[in-house]
């Protein structure tokens, strides 16, 4: 608990005084001192409660779950099942629609291997990979909405194309390369007009905006623990009850099962049904750590400052006449850019050389950057540790880069 107080006192003064908090919350992250990383869409840093949690579940208070009669066992069982809720409690849906996975990933893989009614999915030209592939190799067949002219996907043009073929539409809540976030109220009402399910990639939201899972109506969330300050190896898939209840098994093995004999086997109900295998104990106990560490500071005032640097980001990039910017102007974390008659390659790494870390490439995007009409972008992408010190920096390194390939 005392590794946590620090933070708590910092929230208090969030508000009025904004840098001495994020000052305050840097020194809790091991890996951000001295360096300036702007690449948190990529993976975030993990606070230093966070790393402790992983400690002491991976040390003194281990032991497997599910399966033990000893009291370490059961504890650690309920601390495991007691994470679950907490998952639940977080993104507004209930204990028995949270499943457990190595991340987004695997959840888009287990839905779309595992959805008994498979048929035509609608993307986005803006989703990541692991929404695009996972369709592909379940065999389903791809149709593809546009964009906005400032890169939002396009509504009513995914309106237009719906049609009661369409089993499913899966679209990412924000976009990883843009920044552009989804109305996915509406999304979720356009897809149940026509009978299809909406799933939603929430892996750049959850971090960065309040969500809940009801008031969305979405069918299926999933999100990465690591994009939201949590360990890699843990993800969520949360669906719907009723949903989850007709799906099979995405991999067999043990604790998924009901009984088990060389003729039939049956199966638990969801979300067991669904988490073959020894799970991911340790990781598990650092996404409860990360979620409570978020919840103290809260998402509304994590999304005002990131919405902040933002606009000081892309306003100093405005200056810079060889820079183009790329997405919204209320992009939500993010800043894509180009330089005129530069690599990003080479944008990465001379910022590396001025200690700031950015993201340059396609970004698991490449159907998004064949829309922009370049082969990769450098990105900038902010966390709960970042300040005005990170946006200069950045500034600083492209003013470098200008003068190098002037």
């Amino acid at each position: 608990m005392s590794a946590f107080a620090p933070t708590e006192r910092a929230v208090a003064r969030w508000e009025n005084e904004g840098g001495a908090v994020v000052h305050a919350l840097r020194d809790q992250f091991p890996g951000v001192l001295d360096w300036h990383y702007l690449d948190t869409a990529a993976t975030a840093q993990k606070p230093q409660v966070v790393l402790d949690a992983m400690m002491r579940a991976g040390g003194a208070d281990y032991a497997t779950v599910h399966r033990g009669v000893y009291a370490r066992s059961a504890n650690m069982t309920l601390a495991y099942e007691a994470a679950r809720r907490r998952v639940a409690e977080f993104i507004g849906g209930r204990e028995d629609e949270i499943v457990f996975v190595r991340g987004a990933t695997e959840a888009i893989n287990l839905v779309a291997q595992c959805y008994p009614k498979k048929g035509r999915v609608l993307l986005s030209q803006l989703e990541h990979h692991s929404n695009i592939v996972p369709w592909q190799l379940a065999g389903w067949q791809v149709d593809v909405c546009p964009l906005t002219a400032d890169g939002k996907i396009d509504l009513d043009a995914a309106e237009a194309m719906l049609t009661p073929e369409h089993k499913m539409v899966s679209f990412a809540h924000i976009s990883n390369v843009l920044g552009s976030v989804l109305d996915v109220r509406r999304a979720a009402d356009m897809a149940h007009k026509v009978g299809a399910k909406l799933l939603v990639d929430g892996c750049q939201a959850v971090p960065r905006l309040g969500v809940n899972f009801v008031s969305l109506d979405a069918d299926f969330y999933v999100f990465s623990g690591h994009k939201l300050y949590g360990p890699t190896g843990i993800g969520v898939l949360c669906g719907r009850k009723e949903l989850l209840d007709v799906m099979p098994p995405y991999q067999g093995g043990g604790s998924m099962i009901d009984r088990v004999t060389f003729a039939k086997t049956t199966y638990a109900p969801a979300p067991t049904r669904f988490e073959a295998g020894t799970p991911a104990i340790v990781e598990v106990m650092g996404l409860r750590a990360a979620i409570d560490y978020v919840d103290a500071i809260g998402i509304d005032a994590i999304h005002a400052h990131e919405t902040e640097l933002v606009r000081q980001t892309r306003e100093a990039l405005r200056s810079i006449n060889s820079i183009t910017l790329h997405g919204p102007e209320d992009a939500a974390g993010i800043v894509s850019f180009s330089m005129e008659g530069v690599h990003p390659h080479d944008i990465g790494t001379i910022l590396d050389e001025e200690g700031v870390a950015i993201r340059a490439g396609h970004h698991c995007a490449q159907p998004l950057m064949e829309h922009l009409g370049v082969p990769a972008t450098a990105r900038a992408s902010f966390g709960i540790y970042n300040d005005e010190s990170d946006v200069a920096a950045l500034v600083r390194g492209l003013e470098r880069v200008k003068r190098i390939f002037g």
